[in-house]
């Protein structure tokens, strides 16, 4: 086994793939931030609200004010000079932080592909992909190599396949694959699609869309991997996730599903690619073609490297499990819910209304969210936990800063989910102004009163 370890990460291949999927890559990210500025989203998301959901631990990542536009038009560079391969290494690093701070700015616009990116552009901070048809090799030959290491890109493979094969295994629930849930709320609601409105209608169809995405995540990466399988698995991706993208409002993702799915095709498959860019762009690419391999190392060279990697791969395949640390039904108490791939697996409304009381006079008031929470916040808030908790935090804070004395918080809450009617989620009874955020359980949470069987 350690001289096959060894023989593993020793062993070169062909630069193409991972330099095509630097460019894809790099032009994706810089598309989506021009896409998020031109429909003001920085000004609706990040400048107009008064206040914002911090994620537990990182409470110090905050909008910068007018400077956020700052901040999207460094990612946006950086993005384009990863795709460019100019200065490369400080380019993905500064794009990793610049969009993982925009990620972490307020939880309120969490979304899986967002947390999907900044894991593969940290990845992506240890993989030689200047190496080949980049600006870097073109101006320090030194750098330049027509070949890189085998596992760099493999292990973007893997982190596909992990997303993929995570989605899919959420999915094997009472809830999608007996109720058809979520998908019976939202399909029929796209009765004005043309062709497909009608089809939306009908159970049995709804009930297709359901195992049919159960079994194209689970079976997809190793569909990709397989030379024989791999172009028909190409097409059901396209299939699968420009169905996706008429179906659901969820912005670039299923292009950057579609792109990226494009690293388990051959070396040659790339190279042609890169000839045709070549071609448009007059781009001399038989001078990266002759360069000889530079970048192979001694197995202590890479250790560090390869340690690094592990550890995070060990992180990918256990941190998605942590909800099973927590009691009660993981989507009524979203413990352990986020980070772990369950993609658009239920549908949640409710509502919370929030109570200020004065624990020595008794007087009480009842706060007006709209007074200080936009309507996405509010409706996010309204179904989550953590939200309700920091919000409570927020109210006792604000209150006391107007003269309020002896602040405590209540807060009356229901919540329906995935069709369910509405049951009570909150202890009313708890003043949450002393409760604290931590990774422990929330005893808080009330008892959901149905049972999801599955993952």
């Amino acid at each position: 086994m350690q001289q096959f370890n060894r023989h593993y990460f020793m062993e070169n291949t062909k630069a193409a793939p991972l330099a095509a999927f630097r460019i894809f890559f790099g032009l994706m990210m810089f598309l989506s931030i021009v896409r998020f500025w031109s429909y003001g989203w920085i000004e609706k998301l990040y400048i107009r609200p008064d206040f914002f959901f911090s994620y537990y631990g990182f409470e110090f990542v905050r909008p910068l004010g007018p400077y956020t536009y700052l901040l999207f038009a460094v990612c946006g560079i950086s993005a384009l000079a990863v795709a460019l391969g100019y200065r490369y290494r400080v380019a993905i690093v500064v794009f990793f932080l610049s969009f993982t701070y925009i990620e972490l700015m307020d939880k309120t616009t969490y979304l899986n592909h967002y947390y999907f990116i900044s894991l593969l552009s940290f990845l992506m901070i240890f993989l030689p992909a200047n190496a080949y048809f980049s600006m870097d090799a073109r101006r320090k030959p030194e750098l330049a190599s027509a070949s890189v290491p085998r596992w760099s890109i493999d292990s973007i493979k893997l982190l596909l396949g992990i997303v993929y094969l995570y989605a899919g295994l959420a999915k094997l629930n009472s809830d999608w694959l007996v109720a058809g849930m979520p998908l019976k709320i939202w399909l029929p609601s796209r009765y004005d699609l043309p062709l497909l409105g009608d089809l939306l209608q009908i159970p049995w169809v709804i009930y297709i869309f359901s195992w049919c995405g159960a079994v194209y995540d689970l079976s997809i990466p190793f569909l990709l991997s397989y030379r024989k399988t791999r172009v028909i698995a190409f097409v059901l991706v396209i299939v699968f996730h420009v169905l996706t993208r008429i179906l659901f409002p969820i912005g670039m993702f299923p292009y950057i599903m579609i792109v990226s799915a494009t690293i388990f095709f051959d070396a040659k498959v790339h190279d042609r690619l890169l000839a045709w860019i070549s071609r448009v762009f007059r781009i001399n690419k038989q001078y990266f073609d002759h360069q000889k391999a530079r970048l192979t190392s001694s197995m202590q060279g890479i250790r560090l490297k390869i340690s690094l990697l592990a550890i995070f791969f060990v992180l990918q395949l256990v941190f998605p499990f942590r909800y099973l640390a927590y009691p009660g039904e993981v989507f009524w108490t979203e413990q352990g819910y986020r980070f772990s791939w369950r993609v658009m697996l239920m549908e949640k409304a409710g509502y919370a209304q929030f109570k200020v009381r004065n624990n020595q006079t008794g007087e009480q008031f009842y706060v007006d969210n709209t007074d200080f929470l936009t309507a996405l916040q509010e409706k996010q808030m309204s179904t989550q936990p953590d939200f309700i908790l920091q919000y409570a935090h927020f109210l006792k804070n604000h209150f006391e800063g107007q003269g309020h004395e002896n602040v405590e918080v209540y807060v009356e809450s229901h919540v329906a989910l995935n069709g369910r009617r509405s049951q009570p989620y909150i202890d009313p009874t708890i003043n949450l102004a002393e409760e604290r955020d931590s990774f422990r359980h929330k005893p808080w949470i009330l008892p959901f009163k149905d049972e999801i069987k599955g993952l």
